[in-house]
């Protein structure tokens, strides 16, 4: 990322200052902000009406009251639907693949989904939209864009990012004399020496659910070594780096997990941590309010958030765009939705959602204003800044993810139960690099 690694120091200095701060009622507009929309009372797209469609998603939640500010200066009506997330990825396949969808603007995963509504054709590429030098498009940054560019199209703009964070109980570690884990090694120690199964208290919960468990298990596997599959793209499920994180994360769940880990995605999982059944945890910070908010978490005020703890390789977690927000190829209003997703990522707007919704974006100048950190607890804030240079995917980069995602999951669910993970592996390899030859 292009300017990280000197907003670093800064970062970690507003962590030192935010603290637990609520967020801030009305915080002022980064030096050099543009005006989030044209001034009241122009109204140059008078009359006409946008479909937007969306998640059921804190940022959802966040942008949905300031609509009626975009609609008063623009004449712009914005018509939201927000579903769940499998519902509004079947709608959107649905809809385009009809090829007569009114949908306008929608969110996306680009992770999930990018590569193959790329290739459908069902993006409009925005890059000549945000080339406006006002809008400064080069303030995201460089990963996160990345994360929404495919095959040299500009697919989508960041709206939410996250990486791989560890939470973790404060009480339990000092009450057994143990310090943060930093290690891979550490956190197996440590989930093992406070498993006390007898009083319901697990050493260690994390998605075990076969598809939803892989992009978690992502940040085991870079720190590791591994990756899902090489430059000359031949497949790399069965290398002794990725069998040694197969290896962790099944006995990570199996040995010091609750039951029922195999029927665990984030939802699951983040409850048994939040009704005070878990000691560590690992998955995205973007979930944090879960844990860390004392209406939804008994343990809020004894739960922390580190950096992902290092393998051999590192501490190599993901640090991805998990939403964005693209516009249809087929949208019959092109203009109108370039101004409305400008307007909804402008620095003024992105200051608002991260630090009114504590929903974080990805404008580095918002996270250098103190306000873009204050609705975020200190060791948040130092944990998500020690993963700027984590890697920018948090699964296979393939049109077919679903699959891919299906398939290695299989491996690791094989060693959830105590299976031969090596033999499932190898079989997994094998799947997988079928798929990568079908795509080349």
């Amino acid at each position: 990322m292009k300017h990280w690694r000197k907003l670093l120091p800064l970062l970690l200095l507003l962590s030192l200052v935010a603290g637990c701060a609520a967020p801030v009622a009305a915080p002022s507009a980064p030096a050099g902000g543009e005006a989030a929309a044209p001034a009241a009372g122009a109204q140059p797209y008078a009359g006409t009406t946008l479909r937007l469609v969306g998640a059921n998603h804190p940022w959802q939640e966040a942008i949905t009251p300031m609509l009626a500010e975009f609609e008063a200066a623009t004449g712009i009506k914005v018509n939201f639907e927000a579903l769940g997330e499998d519902q509004l990825n079947q709608k959107l396949t649905t809809e385009f693949t009809a090829g007569n969808s009114d949908i306008d603007v929608f969110m996306q995963r680009p992770l999930q989904e990018a590569r193959v509504m790329q290739l459908n054709g069902w993006y409009e590429d925005l890059t000549n939209c945000v080339s406006d030098p006002a809008y400064d498009f080069a303030d995201f940054a460089d990963g996160a864009v990345g994360t929404t560019t495919v095959n040299g199209v500009l697919t989508g703009v960041p709206i939410v990012t996250e990486q791989e964070v560890l939470y973790y109980r404060k009480d339990l570690l000092e009450a057994a004399g143990l310090s943060v884990p930093t290690t891979l090694d550490e956190l197996k120690a440590a989930a093992e020496a406070l498993t006390d199964k007898n009083n319901e208290i697990y050493g260690f919960v994390a998605r075990g659910q076969r598809s939803p468990l892989v992009t978690q298990f992502s940040s085991f596997l870079y720190s590791m070594g591994g990756d899902w599959f090489d430059e000359n793209r031949q497949a790399t499920i069965n290398t002794p780096e990725a069998l040694a994180a197969i290896d962790l994360y099944g006995t990570l769940l199996r040995e010091y997990g609750p039951p029922g880990v195999l029927n665990m995605s984030w939802p699951q999982a983040v409850a048994i941590f939040a009704q005070g059944n878990a000691a560590l945890y690992t998955d995205a910070s973007s979930i944090y309010s879960n844990m860390l908010d004392p209406e939804k978490s008994a343990v809020a005020d004894k739960t922390g958030v580190a950096k992902f703890p290092a393998g051999p390789a590192g501490s190599i977690m993901y640090n991805v765009t998990s939403w964005g927000l693209a516009m249809h190829s087929g949208s019959k209003h092109k203009e109108a939705a370039c101004e409305f997703i400008k307007w909804a990522t402008s620095k003024d707007i992105v200051l608002k959602t991260q630090g009114e919704g504590a929903v974080p974006g990805a404008r580095e100048s918002v996270w250098a204003d103190p306000a873009g950190a204050a609705a975020f607890p200190a060791d948040w804030v130092e944990a998500v800044a020690a993963s700027a240079n984590g890697r920018g995917y948090d699964r296979p980069l393939v049109t077919a993810v679903t699959q891919a995602r299906d398939i290695i999951g299989g491996a690791v669910v094989v060693s959830i139960e105590g299976g031969d993970y090596v033999a499932a592996a190898n079989d997994a390899n094998t799947q997988f690099q079928a798929l990568l030859d079908s795509e080349q």
